[in-house]
Parts: structure tokens; C-alpha cells; sequence
């Protein structure tokens, strides 16, 4: 079963209004998306509170013998958390993508950190700004941390993951290009990270394979841009986890979005999306610059489209 998070009003009532907030849900691909708190009695919470508390295995329990009166398809995913506690990002890690763009494959691993200002969820809007007059986009697999990692061989690595989710990250490439120190700048405008719709355990993303045979595509309005598979990667999820416990703790909830295997430069208008077979499809409308006053994205109006959950 797959972890997410759900748009959802506090009062569910025909005809009442009340502020939609992310719920944690359990994804049945049979029966659909139940709400953790009606499985966990006195649950609240998205997913990042079920993975901080441990309680995915239990939930999952009470999913199996709950009724099908309590599960849902009419849902529109969320984001599953909205503030992961660390964001790492990984430069230039497939060996293809560092050729198209005339670099050489780094000699250490290069990673960089993203803030939570950056999150969004599917369907939302990514909003170009208005100091970049190039921005890419990247399809990426996402590493999420179901335990406390730290000092972790590669051979371990792996035990550690709660499972996999798809990411589209973004860049301001103009301004990267003109100062390879300018990374964190450009990684960081609002929507600039966006993840969901489920998180999918390790053994249900792989199937009888592995996760150097997942398959990782960088897409824009329908058309498939990039394609390659994990096994093309210069360091793969394992040493990935590993090398990054070894700078500092990992803790439920973390992130790291492991690289993609090629950036698209993405207009308003267009239709970002990541698609991982058996793990799902993420999708992003760009949009102008726009803020809300307080220099955070703001919603351009377009609203989220409801998913089957499956």
C-alpha cells in the first residue's frame, strides 16, 4: 500500500465550506485512498507525521481489515508533506545528462540543499520568476527516509528507505550559468519543488526487479523529452543514502531527489510532468511571476484536478 496526503475539509458535510487541509491517507490500488485518522484512532496529520511516528506498518494493518465503506477514489493528492525537514538534491548524476551539458561527470558526488518554501504538490502551479529568463525542469526519483540514518554502508543503505516518490525539480539555469556558485539561488525560488502524488514502498516500485531497473522521464506538455533508467545513475540510491548519513543525520521524512536524466526549459503554459512506471505520474502547469505580497507563489487560480487513487 502507498502513503500520501490529501486535500481535505475539516467538515465534510453537503453544502459546508471550511478550510481544506492535508490528510495522511493509505492507497489501497484496489479499493482506493482511506484517511489515516479514521484507521488510527487519534491520528492527525499528513504523511510526514505517520513516517516521524513509525506507524506506516500499522496503518497498512488497519487498512487490510478495514471496510470499503471507509475507502475514497474521488481524492485530489497533496503533496504528501509540505515541510520535509531536508531537501538534497543531486547535480549532474546521470552520465548522459552531464554530456549534454559539455560537463564532465564529477569526480565526488555534488549535492545541494532545497528549502520548504520550495514544495508543492501535483496539480500546482510552478511559477516561473521574474528573475530568470531560463528555467528548467527535471524529472527525478525521489529517496524518502523511513528511519533515523546516520554512518550507513551502501550495502544497508537501502533497509532505510520508506520508499520512492516522483519529483520535479526546478532551476533557474540562466542564473546558475553565469556563477556555478549561484547553485543555491537558483534551486530555491518558490515551487520549485514539487513531489507526490503517493510514496511507493521499495518492493512495490520494483516489482521482480530492482531500482537500477526503475525507468525515470522528464516530460513537457505530453511530449517525452528525456528518458533513462536508475542503473545510468554515476551513484545509485544506496550510495546516495549512504554518503549523505555519513555528512549528517537522516530522519523520517527526508528527502533526497537523486537526479534527473535530463532538464527541459519549461515556458508558461506548459505542462511539467515525471513519470516513473510503477510509481506514478506527477504533473505541473508553469505559470508567469506572481507573488502574493509576502514573497511566496501564489496560486494563479487554476484548481487542482481530482485523481483516481489507484
Amino acid at each position: 500500500m502507498q502513503l500520501a496526503s490529501i486535500r481535505h475539509t475539516a467538515n465534510s458535510a453537503p453544502g459546508a465550506t471550511g478550510k481544506s487541509a492535508a490528510a495522511a491517507v493509505i492507497v489501497d490500488p484496489q479499493r482506493g485512498a482511506a484517511l489515516a485518522r479514521d484507521l488510527l484512532p487519534g491520528f492527525t496529520g499528513d504523511a510526514l507525521q505517520v513516517l516521524a511516528a513509525g506507524r506506516w506498518s500499522e496503518l497498512e494493518s488497519a487498512a487490510a481489515t478495514a471496510g470499503d465503506e471507509l475507502f475514497r477514489r474521488d481524492v485530489t493528492f497533496a503533496a504528501p508533506y509540505q515541510h520535509p525537514r531536508m531537501i538534497w538534491g543531486i547535480g549532474l548524476n546521470y552520465v548522459e545528462h552531464a554530456s549534454d551539458l559539455t560537463e564532465a561527470v564529477p569526480d565526488e558526488l555534488a549535492s545541494f540543499i532545497k528549502a520548504d518554501h520550495t514544495v508543492i504538490g501535483p496539480d500546482e502551479e510552478i511559477p516561473l520568476p521574474e528573475q530568470s529568463e531560463r528555467t528548467t525542469t527535471e524529472a527525478e526519483l525521489g529517496l524518502v527516509i523511513g528511519r533515523y540514518c546516520r554512518n550507513v554502508e551502501p550495502e544497508d543503505a537501502v533497509s532505510y528507505l520508506a520508499g520512492v516518490v516522483p519529483v520535479l525539480d526546478q532551476t533557474a539555469e540562466d542564473i546558475l550559468q553565469r556563477n556555478p556558485r549561484f547553485l543555491t539561488r537558483s534551486k530555491n525560488f518558490p515551487g520549485f519543488f514539487s513531489f507526490g502524488p503517493r510514496i511507493v514502498p521499495v518492493e512495490e516500485a520494483v516489482g521482480d526487479g530492482s531500482l537500477a531497473d526503475i525507468e525515470v522521464s522528464t516530460v513537457v506538455s505530453g511530449e517525452v523529452h528525456r528518458r533513462n533508467t536508475v542503473s545510468n545513475m554515476r551513484y545509485d540510491p544506496a550510495y546516495l543514502i549512504s554518503f549523505h548519513s555519513k555528512v549528517m543525520p537522516l530522519y523520517p521524512g527526508d528527502i533526497i531527489s537523486s537526479g534527473t536524466p535530463g532538464a527541459v526549459h519549461i515556458r508558461p503554459g506548459d505542462v511539467a510532468e515525471c513519470r516513473i512506471p510503477g510509481v506514478g505520474v506527477l504533473s505541473n502547469p508553469v505559470t508567469g511571476p506572481t507573488s502574493d505580497g509576502n514573497g511566496a507563489a501564489a496560486s494563479g487560480g487554476r484548481a487542482p484536478q481530482q485523481e483516481e487513487a489507484r
